[in-house]
């Protein structure tokens, strides 16, 4: 039986065991979405594939498609960054937590999603360079849904001229200069219940932990 062996670059997303032995590791890629894969042996203290697979880690790797499920076979993995400072302060890693979770709950498998990729890619390596604040959450939401062909029309909302403008800043600006917006804090109560309104009605959920941060 001849497998086909595919190389991707990725940021993963999630990790959980399979068995004693392995692991089950979720993918974020340019080329093909997002992706599973199984890491036979990865929990040995020896595997080739140790210290090379945990949250946010960017890779290029090299992986068996599956002819019978959407569970693929890792076979090589190359670091490329690690992203280490999200794991020095937990609202990083809880942001990041969050921004990854939202892309798995809007997003479909095995489709190609560039933008998006890249979306978290400057998130994850945006976030340390500054305290962690409401207005990146914000910001990364914001960009997600503009990405999602869910931009909100501001010309329907109920938003305070302030408030419009911070959502233009936020859709518009890179990430150091989202870093230096500012609004009061008016504006931020409106655009925190704002989005979380329109993620409900849009995508009928929020992933957990959203409140803890966006305070």
């Amino acid at each position: 039986m001849v497998f086909m062996i595919q190389s991707a670059t990725g940021i993963i997303l999630r990790t959980r065991p399979l068995t004693e032995t392995s692991l089950i590791v979720n993918w974020l890629t340019s080329a093909f979405g997002r992706v599973s894969t199984v890491a036979r042996g990865a929990r040995r203290a020896k595997s080739p594939f140790a210290g090379k697979l945990d949250l946010f880690y960017e890779a290029d790797f090299t992986f068996s498609r599956s002819r019978r499920s959407e569970l693929h076979t890792l076979r090589e993995v190359s670091l490329r960054e690690t992203n280490p400072a999200l794991r020095q302060e937990l609202a990083y890693l809880q942001q990041a937590s969050y921004a990854a979770a939202l892309i798995e709950q809007t997003t479909e498998t095995e489709t190609p999603l560039p933008t998006i990729f890249e979306l978290l890619r400057r998130f994850l390596a945006a976030l340390p360079q500054h305290p962690a604040q409401p207005r990146n959450l914000f910001a990364f939401e914001l960009k997600l849904l503009n990405e999602l062909g869910l931009r909100p029309n501001l010309d329907k909302g109920h938003l305070s001229p302030g408030t419009k403008q911070l959502v233009i800043d936020l859709l518009t600006s890179d990430w150091p200069a989202i870093a230096e917006l500012r609004a009061t804090a008016a504006q931020a109560k409106e655009l925190r219940q704002f989005l979380h309104g329109f993620l409900i009605f849009h995508l009928g959920r929020i992933p957990k932990g959203r409140a803890a941060f966006a305070a």
